[in-house]
Protein backbone atom coordinates (compact mmCIF):
# COMPACT_ATOMS: atom_id res chain seq x y z
CA UNK A 1 0.00 0.00 0.00
CA UNK A 2 1.33 3.59 -1.05
CA UNK A 3 1.21 6.37 0.91
CA UNK A 4 -1.16 8.13 -1.41
CA UNK A 5 -3.64 5.09 -1.28
CA UNK A 6 -2.95 4.67 2.43
CA UNK A 7 -6.29 5.65 4.19
CA UNK A 8 -6.04 8.21 7.30
CA UNK A 9 -4.72 7.90 10.28
CA UNK A 10 -6.88 8.17 13.26
CA UNK A 11 -6.13 10.68 15.77
CA UNK A 12 -6.04 8.50 17.78
CA UNK A 13 -2.66 7.25 15.88
CA UNK A 14 0.30 7.10 18.25
CA UNK A 15 3.07 10.04 16.87
CA UNK A 16 6.34 9.13 17.42
CA UNK A 17 8.35 10.60 15.14
CA UNK A 18 9.19 13.87 16.00
CA UNK A 19 9.35 17.10 13.23
CA UNK A 20 11.00 20.39 13.83
CA UNK A 21 10.68 23.62 12.16
CA UNK A 22 11.62 27.71 12.42
CA UNK A 23 9.22 30.02 11.37
CA UNK A 24 8.96 33.76 11.68
CA UNK A 25 6.45 35.35 14.19
CA UNK A 26 4.31 36.21 11.07
CA UNK A 27 4.32 32.98 9.84
CA UNK A 28 3.23 31.43 13.68
CA UNK A 29 0.65 33.85 13.28
CA UNK A 30 -0.77 33.00 10.76
CA UNK A 31 -0.48 29.37 10.86
CA UNK A 32 -2.46 29.61 14.33
CA UNK A 33 -4.96 32.10 13.14
CA UNK A 34 -5.45 28.97 9.96
CA UNK A 35 -5.55 26.54 12.54
CA UNK A 36 -7.94 28.10 14.89
CA UNK A 37 -10.27 28.67 11.94
CA UNK A 38 -10.76 24.97 11.50
CA UNK A 39 -10.47 23.78 14.89
CA UNK A 40 -7.61 22.05 14.63
CA UNK A 41 -4.22 21.99 16.96
CA UNK A 42 -1.24 23.54 15.28
CA UNK A 43 0.20 20.41 15.16
CA UNK A 44 -2.48 18.62 13.22
CA UNK A 45 -3.43 21.84 11.04
CA UNK A 46 0.20 21.62 9.86
CA UNK A 47 1.26 17.75 9.64
CA UNK A 48 -2.66 17.70 7.63
CA UNK A 49 -1.26 20.56 5.38
CA UNK A 50 2.46 19.32 4.80
CA UNK A 51 0.80 15.78 4.20
CA UNK A 52 -1.64 17.10 1.47
CA UNK A 53 1.26 19.04 0.00
CA UNK A 54 3.48 16.57 -0.36
CA UNK A 55 0.89 13.57 -1.83
CA UNK A 56 0.21 16.59 -4.25
CA UNK A 57 4.04 16.68 -5.06
CA UNK A 58 4.26 12.96 -5.16
CA UNK A 59 1.31 12.89 -7.62
CA UNK A 60 2.70 15.88 -10.12
CA UNK A 61 5.52 13.29 -10.60
CA UNK A 62 3.00 10.67 -11.69
CA UNK A 63 0.06 12.39 -13.56
CA UNK A 64 1.01 14.10 -16.88
CA UNK A 65 -2.04 16.49 -18.30
CA UNK A 66 -1.92 16.59 -22.15
CA UNK A 67 -3.74 18.09 -24.74
CA UNK A 68 -5.95 15.53 -26.43
CA UNK A 69 -3.82 15.57 -29.73
CA UNK A 70 -0.85 14.49 -26.97
CA UNK A 71 -2.74 12.01 -26.18
CA UNK A 72 -3.70 10.15 -29.12
CA UNK A 73 -0.28 10.53 -30.33
CA UNK A 74 0.76 8.67 -27.31
CA UNK A 75 -1.95 6.35 -27.93
CA UNK A 76 -0.60 5.49 -31.41
CA UNK A 77 2.81 5.04 -30.08
CA UNK A 78 1.38 2.27 -27.82
CA UNK A 79 -0.63 0.51 -30.51
CA UNK A 80 2.53 0.02 -32.68
CA UNK A 81 3.67 -3.18 -32.85
CA UNK A 82 7.23 -3.91 -31.17
CA UNK A 83 10.19 -3.78 -32.53
CA UNK A 84 13.54 -4.86 -31.14
CA UNK A 85 15.62 -2.33 -29.06
CA UNK A 86 19.43 -4.03 -28.29
CA UNK A 87 20.09 -1.02 -26.25
CA UNK A 88 17.12 -1.69 -23.95
CA UNK A 89 17.86 -5.49 -24.10
CA UNK A 90 21.32 -4.70 -22.73
CA UNK A 91 19.85 -2.70 -20.25
CA UNK A 92 17.85 -5.12 -18.58
CA UNK A 93 20.28 -7.82 -18.83
CA UNK A 94 22.09 -6.07 -16.44
CA UNK A 95 21.52 -5.64 -12.32
CA UNK A 96 20.26 -2.81 -10.99
CA UNK A 97 23.04 -0.39 -9.04
CA UNK A 98 20.82 -0.58 -5.65
CA UNK A 99 20.10 -4.85 -5.85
Amino acid sequence: MSLLTAPPLPRTASRSARLGLRATPEQETVLRRAAEAVHKSLTDFILDAACQAAEQTLLDRRLFMVSGNQYQALLDMLDRPQTDNPGLADLFSRQAPWA
